[in-house]
């Protein structure tokens, strides 16, 4: 008899784990403010919002940003998130759920589109980095798209199998990544999309992260 394969969690950072709704909000008025576009509310945000980014800016300009535009508009929204994100914090009950998660015997890892360098010592500051065994931020430019990495990250994990694997993120993109592995995904309404953007994907909506491994176990199991 082989080793029992475990049920697995790929966690999304940005918007999920991470409570950085305000910090980005902020920081996509910022690159708005510098080609002397429209502020956006929350609302509009969560509703226009997607991925690639160079996308959701084409959905509020009305055309695709031109390359000297999106240059000026990345700089100026990392720039500014770099100095927000300090005020951000992890999502209600976050910590306490990566904790039961690991000590029900389950294995998680964390693959962000954040910019490596800049996650891991973040999730180290909060003091959570020995719950994930994998964790893994973007390298290379933004503004891609998450299922590339998603196949490297899940590639690298021992003992991971796909069909008892689910992504819990707050973007449509988790969901795509998820499919691409052959991967379950739960969608949480905290984070950079609405409920009513997120339900049109096909997969579980949750509002609470704790609702979401409820969710990812069952599936999972």
């Amino acid at each position: 008899m082989g080793k029992q394969v475990g049920a697995h969690i790929v966690w999304d950072w940005n918007g999920t784990l991470f409570h950085d709704i305000d910090a980005v909000i902020g920081a996509t008025n910022a690159a708005f403010g510098e080609l002397g576009l429209e502020q956006i509310t929350l609302e509009q945000y969560r509703e226009l919002y997607c991925v690639p980014v160079p996308k959701f800016y084409e959905r509020l300009m009305g055309r695709l940003p031109t390359e000297a535009e999106w240059e000026v508009m990345d700089e100026t929204f990392h720039r500014y998130y770099d100095e927000h994100r300090v005020r951000c914090g992890l999502a209600d009950g976050a910590a306490q759920l990566l904790a039961e998660w690991r000590s029900a015997g389950h294995s998680q890892s964390l693959l962000s589109m954040y910019g490596h360098e800049e996650l891991v010592p973040l999730v180290r500051r909060f003091g959570i980095e020995a719950h994930f065994i994998r964790v893994d931020g973007r390298t290379g430019p933004s503004g891609g798209s998450k299922a590339e990495h998603m196949v490297r990250h899940l590639g690298a994990l021992s003992g991971v199998v796909a069909a008892r694997t689910v992504v819990i993120g707050d973007a449509a993109d988790d969901a795509v990544a998820a499919r691409s592995v052959g991967a379950r995904a739960v969608l949480y309404a905290g984070g950079s999309h609405s409920r009513a953007s997120l339900e049109g994907v096909g997969v579980p909506v949750v509002d609470t992260l704790g609702e979401a491994v409820a969710e990812a176990e069952r599936l999972a199991m």
